[in-house]
């Protein structure tokens, strides 16, 4: 799993193209502020250690969120950062038991629309802890 975690004063999207035929449909703008964004990257290889990289993700999660002070987190699946994937219906369940994890957790959890590329606007402020990249 790559994982890249940038903390945004303010984060919003907007559902442009549709990749995944059997995705809801999904097309208003979504704003939200002071929020911790996990933009993740869900690979072939972290099948096999599905409940390991859960774990250490939620773990990874906690950790930013009590650096950057926020409760609120964005889940965004971002196929973008290794040639291995795991299969689209994986990797929704995969982030719907993190999620579920999290909010268990007492943080708030929101994902982006899976199955669509989007417009993304952040406001990401210039701090240490504000950009993480993480291999789990």
């Amino acid at each position: 799993m790559k994982l890249i975690l940038i903390y945004c004063k303010n984060f919003g999207y907007t559902p442009t193209v549709k990749i995944v035929d059997n995705a809801p449909e999904k097309s208003m703008p979504v704003q939200y502020e002071n929020v911790q964004v996990a933009f993740i990257h869900v690979e072939q290889e972290d099948v096999e250690k599905d409940k390991d990289v859960e774990k250490k993700l939620v773990k990874n999660l906690k950790w930013i969120c009590g650096k950057n002070q926020v409760k609120k987190v964005i889940l965004h699946s971002f196929a973008h950062l290794s040639e291995s994937k795991a299969a689209p219906d994986f990797t929704v369940l995969f982030f719907n038991r993190v999620e579920e994890r999290m909010k268990n957790a007492g943080y708030e959890v929101h994902q982006t629309p899976f199955g669509y590329f989007l417009d993304l606007q952040l406001d990401a402020p210039g701090f240490s802890l504000a950009r993480v990249f993480k291999d789990i």
